[in-house]
């Protein structure tokens, strides 16, 4: 059994993500799905953006930390998009931590405001789209290809879906793709049962 941290993308904790949070807990796995917007759901992409913009990243910063801060050291931290990032930062600099799963982001490990390198023996699994306007064309997929590249593939995984739509495993959202989300949700918990 691992113990996940799972971080919402910028539409908040939406009833997609708390699904496949869901989906992971039926494995036998904790899941912990804090809200980091207090209960606001914007209603598209941009409008979380801007949410996320006037909350600012110090308060949002500070939210996810006083939740890791009540967690044991040992977790998997795991996100969508914006998530990731906050995930992605845990995983990176929070000692103890047990993985990743980095779903349609990726920060670039070797640039100056990146989070430093990644830590050794922590494995990683990345999942985007081929086409996502965010994940493919914003240039997530080539930092995780230079992750994987870097970290090497014992214990860093890329795995990229054919198709354009970003957040495509929340399934309460127009952009859910019910095919791929599956095969995210099978080799997450994959992943979970590897480093458990």
């Amino acid at each position: 059994m691992a113990e996940v941290v799972l971080f919402h993308h910028v539409q908040g904790l939406t009833e997609g993500v708390r699904a496949f949070a869901g989906e992971l807990r039926a494995g036998g796995h904790i899941v912990h799905t804090p809200d980091l917007f207090d209960g606001e759901r914007p209603a598209t992409i941009d409008g979380g953006i801007a949410l996320v913009q006037s909350i600012g990243d110090d308060v949002l910063r500070e939210r996810a930390d006083r939740v890791v801060a009540d967690l044991p050291a040992g977790l998997v931290y795991a996100g969508f998009s914006f998530g990731a990032a906050t995930a992605q930062r845990f995983a990176q600099t929070r000692r103890g931590a047990r993985g990743a799963l980095l779903y349609e982001s990726c920060i670039p490990i070797t640039d100056e405001w990146a989070f430093g390198p990644w830590p050794e023996r922590v494995p990683v699994q990345i999942h985007g789209m081929d086409r996502d306007p965010f994940f493919a064309l914003e240039g997530d997929i080539d930092a995780a290809r230079e992750l994987v590249e870097t970290v090497g593939s014992e214990l860093a995984e890329l795995f990229v879906y054919p198709g354009d739509r970003h957040l495509f495993a929340d399934s309460s959202l127009p952009s859910y793709d019910a095919d791929a989300a599956a095969l995210v949700i099978q080799r997450s918990l994959e992943f979970l049962e590897r480093v458990d």
